[in-house]
């Protein structure tokens, strides 16, 4: 199985972004993504931590999965 990456809050928003989403707002140390699609818009909520613990990374992916297929999440988080 492949090992999840170590990332920052910034670098997950970076992935996210190619993606079509945007920073929309900031909350403390949580920022929200979002991108407008034919569904209606879809959100994404990151925090902005220096680097995430694994498990609340995952369930960003699995959050984003709803959205994106999973194929082309995992070349950006899995080694």
């Amino acid at each position: 199985m492949s090992k999840l990456r170590r990332l920052s809050g910034k670098q997950v928003v970076a992935v996210f972004t190619e993606f079509g989403f945007r920073v929309v707002d900031q909350y403390g140390s949580h920022m929200k993504l979002r991108r407008d699609a034919m569904a209606g818009s879809q959100t994404l909520t990151v925090p902005a931590h220096t680097q995430l613990d694994p498990g609340t990374l995952r369930a960003i992916i699995r959050q984003a999965s709803r959205f994106i297929p999973e194929e082309e999440l995992r070349p950006h988080f899995y080694r």
